[in-house]
């Protein structure tokens, strides 16, 4: 299995890298890293998950989107079977992970919290990578033409989606509201105040 998830990544790679895809300059390393990074570490609260399938799962859920943006979806199941059997996954392995990325890509219309442990992982690990790192601040430098209040609003939105559809384990949620809120606060309106009206503290020079 090493083997073949060896090889998955090489190829993830050069497709995340080819200049067509919009994203090509910092997909691999600050989305799709992150996302295998947070979903592995996630695996130690829940040892009935498959391993091997959050991990696939992990690199293999933008697969779609790397092809050709805008067929994403679609791409990840007809394109994405295909490619784990040629690199030597099992037919029951490949399918395993199509349809659960199928099931995970349906955030919006069910509650991934009652689907399988590994839909659960790599959901919830998807959602986090969007509130660290510069995945926010990329938005702004692919948008330049957007008014700014607009990207501002973007970016509630997409981390409100993420924070009550994908993230939905509670050792993620415990982890990253920090990272939400922080999100939250600086695309926003500004507070009326920023400082107590009345000290608390005395400050000693």
């Amino acid at each position: 299995m090493e083997a073949k998830v060896e090889a998955l990544v090489r190829h993830i790679k050069e497709v995340a890298a080819n200049p067509a895809f919009r994203h090509h300059q910092w997909f691999f390393k600050w989305h799709l890293q992150v996302v295998v990074q947070i979903a592995g570490e996630l695996t130690q609260f829940y040892p009935q998950a498959d391993k091997d399938v959050v991990t696939v799962m992990a690199w293999m859920h933008d697969y779609g989107k790397m092809i050709e943006f805008d067929r994403d979806y679609e791409l990840t199941r007809t394109a994405g079977k295909p490619k784990l059997l040629e690199l030597g996954f099992s037919e029951s392995f490949a399918e395993k992970v199509i349809a659960n990325i199928d099931i995970l890509n349906k955030k919006l219309e069910i509650d991934i919290a009652l689907t399988d442990i590994e839909i659960q992982i790599v959901s919830s690990a998807d959602g986090c990578s969007h509130l660290i790192g510069p995945f926010m601040s990329v938005w702004w430098h692919e948008n330049p033409n957007k008014p700014i209040k607009q990207l501002m609003a973007d970016n509630v939105n997409k981390a409100n989606k993420d924070w009550t559809r994908k993230i939905v384990l509670p050792e993620a949620r415990h982890v990253f509201k920090k990272h939400y809120d922080e999100i939250i606060m600086q695309n926003s309106e500004l507070p009326a105040t920023f400082l107590p009206k009345t000290r608390k503290h005395e400050c000693y020079l």
